[in-house]
């Protein structure tokens, strides 16, 4: 039995091998549109990623780990990896595979005052201050400034309309003169409070106004100043 032949024209074979052609560049990209797609990135997560570092590392003074601000931004430990290599590559950061630094940090780096927790100020009435140290911290003198400070912390909620809740760290700059509307720790009777500093219409009295409609004013002949308050440290 004789095989059976196949005869295709030259104009076949060409339609054919154009056909092929067409099909495998639908399903391959050329190298360089694929390395091109790998390479994007998008601006809003690498701006989310930049904005968290520098928050995280005003609040303490590290940089965050992948796992961090992965779970910030919600997306993969390796996803930010390579999101920080690439941010790197692009000068946007400096990243060593552990330390992020931007403008930011750099500028926050460069100069700090070492400042004492010096115990706790009540927010409510008045009690007697802990003089204890605590611990020291470092204060970016970009975001405070310069100065004498020391730091307490609030207690009570008599100041929350101002800002100052329970837990959190009041940075207080240390002076013994107030202008009205200052928050001030305020001795009184050697005892002392953390309120809004006034004086009465004739200026002979003194008022320390408590940031809390439900809570009244303590109305002294005379206090004595140990500082005002100037930064409020959030407590997470």
């Amino acid at each position: 039995m004789a095989t059976p032949r196949f005869y295709v024209s030259i104009h076949s074979c060409n339609l054919l091998i154009m056909m092929y052609n067409e099909y495998i560049e639908s399903k391959v990209l050329p190298i360089e549109k694929r390395g091109t797609a790998m390479r994007s990135k998008s601006p809003e997560l690498m701006k989310e990623i930049c904005q968290y570092a520098e928050q995280y590392y005003l609040q303490n003074g590290i940089s965050p780990s992948t796992t961090k601000i992965a779970e910030e931004v919600g997306v993969s430990r390796g996803t930010v990896y390579k999101y920080l290599v690439a941010m790197n590559d692009r000068g946007m950061i400096e990243y060593d595979g552990h330390d992020i630094q931007t403008d930011v940090t750099r500028k926050l780096n460069t100069e700090t005052s070492q400042t004492a927790i010096v115990g706790s100020v009540p927010c409510g009435s008045p009690q007697y201050e802990e003089e204890n140290i605590e611990e020291y911290i470092s204060l970016p003198t970009a975001i405070f400034g310069k100065g004498d400070f020391y730091i307490l912390h609030a207690s009570g909620d008599s100041m929350v309309d101002a800002g100052i809740d329970d837990g959190d760290l009041v940075v207080i700059r240390k002076q013994n003169y107030a202008d009205d509307g200052d928050i001030v720790v305020a001795l009184v009777d050697n005892q002392n409070t953390l309120k809004t500093f006034y004086r009465d219409e004739q200026g002979r009295k003194i008022i320390l106004h408590p940031e809390n409609e439900s809570m009244d004013d303590i109305v002294v002949d005379n206090c004595y100043i140990q500082g005002i308050a100037c930064h409020v440290i959030k407590a997470l």
